[in-house]
């Protein structure tokens, strides 16, 4: 991919960009989160992004996190169309014990958070996003071959002009690098649904 139609949405103080790799140096205090449960809103994590009116389509990258030692220590990928509508999705360290692999959709303003525990032994993981219409599919996969579900979601402000590529950050005291790398665009992998037809 052609990292030049990618912008910094909050550039992050330290990061390289060399030979289709990108690393992030998380800041501490750094997130994204919207009101629900918690009722504080974080705003803040960098973004990489590239924009798109392509109505379907499908992003792979890879995510190397072997560095996330602190409790929420997190990167993956994101949709961030402002503070209030967005997606992510990424594993994050916990304890000594697991990490939670995991996606968040925020729409209008309010976040949800869905998880399964992973063990902490797992340094890598691939991602693939994708696009139908107004509509979202989110996969991960532990070799690049082999993607599972982890997600279908709708996006009410998603269905125009969007932008998404990849995010780190650490929301308490920490820091750490991330790298990413394998990035691809490919045709729409999350294919139409084939069963109940439309109402």
């Amino acid at each position: 991919m052609d990292f030049k139609q990618f912008k910094w949405t909050r550039e992050p103080k330290s990061f390289t960009i060399e030979e289709g790799t990108i690393q992030i140096t998380t800041e501490p205090h750094t997130d994204l989160w919207q009101r629900t449960y918690y009722h504080f809103r974080n705003d803040n994590a960098p973004a990489f992004q590239m924009e798109t009116e392509e109505k379907y389509f499908s992003f792979i990258v890879k995510t190397d996190f072997a560095q996330s030692h602190h409790r929420f220590d997190q990167c993956g990928i994101v949709m961030y169309l402002d503070s209030e509508n967005w997606i992510k999705a990424s594993v994050e360290y916990e304890t000594e014990q697991f990490q939670h692999l995991g996606s968040v959709v925020t729409n209008h303003g309010y976040s949800d958070w869905a998880t399964t525990e992973i063990g902490l032994e797992e340094k890598v993981m691939w991602y693939r996003f994708s696009r139908r219409e107004d509509d979202y599919c989110i996969e991960c996969s532990r070799d690049g071959e082999r993607f599972e579900q982890m997600r279908v979601c709708h996006m009410h402000e998603g269905g125009g002009k969007i932008r998404f590529g990849i995010y780190a950050c650490s929301p308490e005291d920490s820091s750490f690098t991330a790298s990413f790398s394998d990035f691809a665009l490919t045709e729409c992998a999350w294919k139409a649904h084939d069963g109940q037809q439309p109402d």
